[in-house]
């Protein structure tokens, strides 16, 4: 996922940027209001979501996210030290998907930026909302979660579920364990290899496509597109 961080502190942006990208994120950082707002032209830029700081050198970061709700549909996590209740109902109403207080909890971060992207329909690369994915005869249905092999149902765990669906979003594309464990389950590595084991053995058998899901020794998985 591309995600817009807008932080004026280049110490912090530097911190959170270096985890962002270990959990497999693709990081822009804006030091301010005014190159946030370039960076999302046109309609978004392909963002999956923004981290906006409300303390910026040129502009209220209150005045950025209705500018950035005017212009795109991007997910926006306000991150600030401002904690009370008015402040939190003002990002709100100004079209924020969330509202993070500094100082905060890294997992507690990924999870809220996993939880809104959820939230948002994934966009194709034309700008259109994508309700599905047909990989050669595998064929998954995003909304209605709905998952067929050559026009037969297969039914899943939501678990297995999510986890192909995030692999078949870029097919080819190689998954660091720990990125898959984060985004499917929002924990951390520690103690769950061997449930993201069984889930992708679990796949293979109920898809009966052995082949479709490769492992990448000492790295992660990848799904490879299966033949129509």
């Amino acid at each position: 996922m591309r995600l817009l961080l807008v932080e004026d502190d280049n110490h912090v942006a530097a911190a959170l940027s270096a985890v962002l990208t270990r959990h497999g994120f693709d990081v822009t950082h804006a030091r301010s209001g005014e190159e946030a707002l370039r960076a999302l032209v046109p309609e978004g830029d392909g963002f999956g979501v923004v981290l906006l700081d409300l303390g910026l050198p040129d502009q209220d970061g209150y005045e950025v996210c209705g500018k950035i709700r005017k212009r795109t549909n991007t997910p926006v996590i306000m991150v600030t030290a401002r904690a009370d209740v008015r402040s939190r109902i003002h990002g709100l109403n100004l079209g924020a998907d969330d509202y993070v207080v500094k100082p905060y909890d890294t997992g507690e971060l990924l999870a809220r930026i996993h939880a809104v992207s959820r939230r948002t329909p994934h966009l194709d690369d034309t700008g259109a909302t994508e309700t599905a994915l047909r990989l050669g005869a595998v064929h998954i249905e995003l909304l209605t979660r709905r998952v067929s092999v050559g026009g037969s149902a297969v039914q899943l765990t939501r678990k297995e579920f999510d986890l192909l669906a995030l692999l078949a979003q870029r097919p080819g594309v190689v998954f660091r364990r720990e990125q898959i464990i984060s985004e499917v389950w929002q924990t951390s590595w520690e103690g769950t290899g061997r449930t993201l084991e069984v889930h992708v053995a679990s796949l293979r058998s109920k898809l009966r496509l052995p082949a479709l899901i490769e492992t990448v020794r000492g790295v992660g998985y990848r799904l490879v597109a299966p033949a129509a």
